[in-house]
Order: structure tokens, then sequence, then C-alpha cells
């Protein structure tokens, strides 16, 4: 069982849920930037969740099925063609034995996950199945597909077509997108104005936004709290001795435009960081395209806590909509 690879699309990959483990030795998570919908693809199709998809930038590949396979299409609108014939997404549909799968241009959002009944099947690197690109690591030879190249799929135990998810499970960002966050550690290296400016700026996503990780412009630069730089921080302000960077960390070099490191960013060095975007928005940074505006909200740790739980909430919506169980 193969599907063969016509053209591959702009960058597209194979993800799962990601390697965690690892990000003290410098390898990180990977795995789908929208996780919410590569797990709503996997379940569409009758797939654990965890399952190996092709996670699809701005543009779709072309495919063609050497056997017939349940295919679902969840994150961004990108929408799906059987042979030219339009499908929906968020929506399971068949593409039998022969058929090309290929896709219109992107209408909403950046990043479309396929799913395939079975999963897509390639090696295990370290618990995942996920493309780790800059270590040329996981997935399809560590790398992006390639015309001409052959992915092999899992076995199906059982997959349904047909099966759609309701418009308000279809999680999206809005305008400007929201990005709720919580002040970190190295907050108190901002000076009060500074702060508020931070949170009361609209800003634009610049066009250097990937996997590693997403930076915004356009808001006003920080100012910082005069100081004696200790050993090691080198003389701009917005340094620090070399730290840990958690996932979904805000960091902003010389202090004019944050970058938030995503799920294949470095694990540690010395730029400031103000704080964290919360794990429940971590999603929807991965929707956003290139110019979009967006607002970082403040929150407490109480209000992220319970952010996640309302995404989880979400996702047991789904599964029981479908009649699913949770597998990972």
């Amino acid at each position: 069982m193969a599907i063969n690879v016509i053209a591959p699309g702009l960058s597209t990959t194979v993800q799962d849920l990601g390697r965690p483990g690892y990000y003290n030795i410098g390898i990180p998570l990977s795995g789908g930037m929208d996780r919410y919908a590569t797990r709503t693809a996997n379940l569409l199709v009758g797939n654990p969740e965890g399952a190996a998809v092709l996670e699809a930038v701005f543009m779709g590949p072309e495919l063609e099925f050497t056997e017939d396979a349940v295919v679902a299409v969840t994150g961004a609108e990108l929408p799906p063609k059987v042979d030219g014939r339009p499908r929906e997404t968020w929506t399971s549909f068949m593409v039998h034995k022969g058929q090309r799968l290929s896709f219109d241009y992107l209408k909403k959002g950046a990043r479309a996950y396929i799913a395939v009944s079975g999963g897509i099947d390639v090696p295990v690197v370290l618990g995942s199945r996920s493309t780790y690109t800059l270590g040329a690591l996981g997935g399809l030879e560590g790398r992006k597909l390639a015309a001409g190249d052959v992915l092999k799929r899992g076995m199906a135990a059982s997959a349904w077509e047909g099966r759609t998810i309701p418009a308000n499970l279809r999680r999206m960002s809005g305008s400007p997108a929201e990005l709720r966050a919580i002040p970190g550690l190295y907050w108190h290296r901002l000076t009060e104005a500074a702060g508020k400016n931070f949170f009361a700026d609209t800003w634009k996503v610049a066009p250097e936004a990937d996997r590693i990780g997403y930076r915004f412009k356009g808001g006003r630069p920080l100012e910082f709290v005069p100081r004696t730089p200790p050993f090691g921080a080198g003389s701009d302000p917005s340094n620090i001795v070399d730290a840990c960077y958690p996932y979904g960390s805000i960091q902003v070099p010389s202090g004019t435009e944050p970058i938030v490191l995503h799920r294949d960013a470095v694990s540690g060095g010395g730029y400031f960081m103000l704080g964290a975007v919360i794990s429940a928005d971590m999603d929807l940074i991965g929707q956003l395209q290139p110019h979009t505006p967006a607002r970082f909200v403040e929150v407490t740790m109480e209000q992220a806590l319970q952010a996640r739980h309302d995404r989880q909430a979400m996702l047991h919506k789904v599964r029981d909509w479908l009649g699913a169980k949770a597998v990972s």
C-alpha cells in the first residue's frame, strides 16, 4: 500500500504529535504545529490520534493512490480535489486506487493536515515519525517531500468516509489573532511602560514565520531597566546569560521584534524572554499567515490552565461527535 508523490507542494512534511523527552539534549518537540487539527484529521479517518499525517504549508501536494484509502484534510482551508472534483475539508472522503488527490488555492490559515487511513508509515525515530528538517531526523529521510517519493501506508483497522466536523468545532483564529501569554522570569528587565506597550500594541506576523518560530513586527520597541550586564550576557540590554527556552517562549532580540518559538525551535540561548504564549494558543500561531495582525493578551497561570482545560474539552466533543476513543 503506497502513495506516489507527483508534486510535493511548497513544504510538505510527515508529522505526528511529536517527540517529547529530548529537549534537554537539544532535540526539539517537532510534530504538527496545529495539534488539534492533527488529532482531528486522524479521528475522521479512524486512525489513532497520534498517527503520522502530512503537514502542508500554504500549498498542497499532488498524490496518486495505489490502493483505496479514506482521507481527511483539516486545519487551513486548503480545498482538496479528487481527480479534479472538489471535496470538503474537515470531512472524510474516499480516494480510490489510481485516483489523484490535489488541492485548490489556500483560502484561510497556513497549514493543512492530510490524514490517510492507516497513517503514513515511516520509521519511528526517538519515539516519533515527525520530521525535524534542521536535524535531518525522522519523517521521510529527515526532509520535506519531493516529487517521485513513495509514501507507505500503515494497516487501517477501520475507516469511515462521509464523517464531518461541525463548524463550531473547527478552531481558527479571529482577526486580529489574540495570543494569550504569561509574563516570565525576565519580565522585571522591562520598564513598566514597555510592559504595558507590549500588550497594548497590535503586531503583524513577519515573513520570517516557520516551524522554528514566528517573528512579529510593528509594535513599539522595548525599553529595559538600566543595569550592569552580568558576566556572559554581553553588552546588548536584551541579552541574558544563556538559559533554557521553553516551548512557546517569546524572545525579543535587541528589544525590537518578538519571536515566539515553536515546534522545531532550539532549546536554549542568550536572548531575553519576556514570557510565553500559553499552550492552548500555540495551535493558532501555526495557522497565521505573514502580515496577519495579532495582539498578545496577558493572562494568569489560573487562566492559562482553564484555557488548556477548555481546549481539551473541545477535543472531547470531537471524540463524542465521532464516537471515538482517545488513542494516541
